[in-house]
């Protein structure tokens, strides 16, 4: 052993303990603008759900559970007019309620990709709303000039004309009691 490297003892090793670096290794070797682009690279995009598979799935639901209701009423024995019109009766008030079939993020598959979205999107929202973040927010704003110098030209020229319509409103109701006050002296 040699500073701490290698065997102790080369007994029962097989080798000679002699040490040697393995040359058979790749390295891989970043360079300085490989590792300044890392930083470049967008944040992730999140999916959106699509709304329409969302709603198929809800209405599938809501079939589920009324061939559920003709099933079990078909083996009460009720008669076909009966069952037809208790099952229309279950399907027209779950249609009516169709947002409350929406199912928590925990008992989600991994195949359901759009509730998963649906329900990420949510979470996220719920964040940005505990956060304070504005909607039109975007990850690293502050640190680019143009866009900042932009900005704030656009709140200077609001300022002016938000002090224009203040000094056109000064300006009319000055006027207005002028006018007043020569009528009260007729």
């Amino acid at each position: 052993m040699y500073n701490g490297i290698g065997l102790t003892t080369p007994r029962g090793s097989g080798t000679n303990g002699y040490v040697q670096r393995n040359l058979s290794v790749l390295r891989v070797h970043e360079t300085a603008t490989e590792r300044a682009a890392a930083w470049d690279i967008a944040p992730p995009k999140h999916r959106e759900p699509d709304e329409a598979i969302l709603e198929h799935e809800r209405k599938r639901k809501v079939e589920v559970k009324c061939l559920e209701l003709q099933l079990k009423l078909e083996d009460d024995g009720l008669n076909e007019a009966d069952i037809e019109a208790k099952v229309e009766e279950l399907r027209t008030k779950l249609t009516a309620d169709l947002a409350s079939f929406s199912t928590s993020a925990k008992s989600l598959r991994p195949s359901d990709t759009h509730a998963i979205a649906a329900a990420k999107r949510a979470e996220l929202d719920k964040m940005a709303r505990a956060l304070g973040t504005r909607r039109d927010y975007t990850e690293g704003e502050a640190f680019d000039r143009e866009k900042q110098e932009e900005k704030k030209m656009h709140r200077v020229a609001e300022r002016e004309e938000r002090d224009r319509k203040r000094e056109e409103e000064r300006a009319r109701m000055q006027e207005q009691r002028q006018k007043w006050e020569f009528d009260k002296r007729e």
